[in-house]
């Protein structure tokens, strides 16, 4: 006679499922995890280069935004030049003005050599502005002379502009040199479209030896400014942007906060397509040479007219 249970039968254990959300869950957390070490180790990185780098411009105090124009941000970039002294002159002098609706950027370059009105000095050369009395100086004398509204601030180092240069863009900056030039740049180049690594870049941006002197030297500083701008958008900056971000936070002087520079960066790198339209102050037909005991060489030139124009280039009323 056979045995019979009767209890009660055991319960086959059941194997627990994969779950896909929980994988994708796991495999982002991962991901974030892992760029957020990436972008915060390569951040220090920049900023480590970035150590004993030392500008001070002095106190800013920018313009109110306009009621008129409230999408409208007008930016002082300044690029200088430490001669040795301690003291600084700034060799390139633009105001960026972003139209954040319009989706506009449009740069004026104001040559260093025009004979401007300085608040609280004699009249001297432009670029003496920062000289005397720092980056305010140099916002007060463009603003009092083209009532043209600044409301902030960027200033670099042209030895910080080769490094900039060479973390942005590790492939250098492809660049149409028309004509050879190697005097008083520090290196050679020769005709050809090449890319420039930083010092090559700054090289071909500073040159100046030549019948065009500073006006060819100004039109090149905005042909970089383009063509840096276009490498700006290619797919694999993104890998550059925590390095570039360190860096510059020591590299350059700005009154914007840390938040500020990276908002406002993003929102320029998305503006794919926008161009920068550019221009020059003097205009044309609008200047003549002239020569000061206390100045030197000048430009001097009809503060009306250039006025007018660079209204009619920002599509706005100045003051």
């Amino acid at each position: 006679m056979e045995d019979h249970y009767e209890g009660p039968v055991p319960r086959r254990r059941k194997k627990k499922k994969l779950r896909l959300g929980r994988v994708i869950f796991t495999v982002f957390t991962l991901c974030f995890i892992g760029i957020g070490f990436y972008s915060y180790s390569q951040y220090n990185a920049g900023k480590a280069l970035a150590r004993g780098n030392a500008i001070d411009p002095g106190p800013f105090k920018g313009d109110a935004v306009d009621p008129k124009y409230t999408s409208v941000e007008n930016f002082l970039l300044l690029g200088v030049d430490n001669d040795g002294s301690g003291k600084s002159r700034t060799d390139t002098m633009m105001v960026l003005s972003w139209d954040k609706s319009a989706g506009t950027m449009r740069a004026i370059s104001f040559m260093r050599d025009i004979y401007a009105d300085i608040p609280g000095y004699k009249s001297y050369k432009l670029n003496t502005a920062y000289y005397l009395n720092g980056v305010q100086s140099t916002k007060d004398t463009i603003t009092g002379m083209f009532g043209v509204p600044i409301h902030h601030y960027a200033i670099i180092d042209f030895d910080n502009f080769e490094s900039i240069v060479d973390i942005a863009f590790p492939g250098g900056v492809e660049i149409d040199v028309k004509k050879e030039m190697s005097e008083k740049i520090g290196v050679t180049l020769v005709p050809g479209k090449k890319p420039l690594n930083g010092k090559e870049l700054l090289g071909y941006a500073r040159f100046r030896a030549d019948a065009e002197g500073d006006f060819g030297r100004v039109a090149r500083q905005q042909e970089v400014i383009s063509a840096m701008k276009a490498e700006v958008i290619r797919p694999g900056m993104v890998f550059t942007v925590p390095k570039l971000a360190g860096a510059i936070s020591g590299f350059v002087k700005t009154d914007l906060t840390a938040k500020d520079e990276i908002s406002r960066a993003i929102s320029l790198l998305l503006k794919k397509g926008a161009n920068v339209e550019t221009m020059t102050v003097p205009v044309e037909g609008t200047y003549s040479f002239k020569s000061y005991s206390h100045a030197g060489s000048v430009i001097e030139l009809d503060v009306a007219k250039n006025k007018e124009a660079i209204a009619k280039f920002l599509t706005m009323q100045l003051d």
